[in-house]
């Protein structure tokens, strides 16, 4: 009877006692207060909000600052995605063919994710201020100064701050499925007369299909970080070209305004969670 007991315990997934304080930290801070405020999609601002159906929803997506955040957040997303994921990986392999001073690159590359929001935001505002660095630069050789931050010119900085901060997270992920791929599978391709561009189609592209949908997700989460940043930068009303979905809750929060708040939340999680099921499925689709 003891055995068996004993059997039953050593059974037990260890794992799940690191997951565990994890997780009830995450459903009592998050999913819960998230639950809670479900109720303020569906009411209206009354004291005692009556229950209005979608209406909320209507109005929000008839609403042009919300519409303009909207879009502004797919338009940086399609932008900053994309050059972010190949730039990494052409990182990644660049550095992976290097013999000496690996290390160093990579730590180099690393140092944004290290360095505080506030510090970077300092540099940056003084690097592209209409008075600043870059402008400096500029008249010296003789162009016209350029005004980076109140002109549509700003979302080419937050693309270069996005791709900065970033790239240094998705070289690692890239690495770690670079190193992966056995040797063997490029010198089996060299000996049957295959070119650079067919081995890096068909050998290390098609080896690292699951982690490019990993760094593709990830990339798409930490698109929506970047808010920190343009708000440190630009403030609570940025030029139009970057008033982003989280500028339009941030300023619905400070109006009270928790209806728009929460219903804008939940169309964002739903357009993340199905974006996610859709990314996870093609890589499904893919890998068989």
């Amino acid at each position: 009877m003891n055995k068996t007991i004993f059997s039953k315990k050593r059974s037990l997934n260890p794992a799940l006692l690191f997951i565990l304080p994890g997780l009830l930290g995450f459903i009592i801070f998050y999913i819960w207060p998230f639950v809670l405020s479900l109720g303020y999609a569906f009411s209206d601002k009354a004291v005692n909000g009556s229950f209005v159906g979608l209406r909320n929803f209507i109005d929000l997506l008839n609403n042009k600052p919300y519409l303009r955040g909207l879009k502004n957040t797919l338009v940086f997303i399609s932008i900053c995605v994309p050059l972010n994921i190949f730039m990494s990986l052409g990182v990644a392999m660049l550095i992976k063919k290097i013999k000496r001073y690996k290390k160093l690159f990579i730590l180099i590359f690393l140092i944004p994710l290290v360095i505080p929001s506030g510090s970077m935001v300092f540099f940056w505002k003084m690097f592209f201020d209409y008075s600043g660095v870059l402008n400096s630069i500029l008249c010296q050789l003789g162009f016209e100064k350029i005004n980076w931050l109140e002109t549509s010119n700003v979302r080419y900085v937050i693309v270069l701050i996005f791709i900065w901060k970033n790239l240094g997270y998705n070289m690692i992920l890239f690495l770690s499925g670079l190193s992966s791929i056995p040797k063997e599978y490029y010198e089996a391709a060299k000996v049957d007369g295959a070119g650079p561009l067919n081995e890096f189609v068909n050998i290390t592209l098609a080896n690292l299909i699951p982690t490019f949908f990993i760094v593709v997700i990830m990339s798409i989460i930490n698109s929506f970080k970047v808010f920190k940043e343009i708000y440190l930068i630009t403030g609570s009303y940025p030029h139009e070209s970057i008033y982003m979905l989280q500028h339009f809750m941030n300023n619905m929060f400070s109006s009270l305004n928790y209806q728009k708040l929460t219903t804008a939340t939940c169309i964002l999680i739903l357009i993340i969670g199905i974006l996610t099921q859709f990314l996870f499925k093609i890589e499904k689709e893919i890998s068989k």
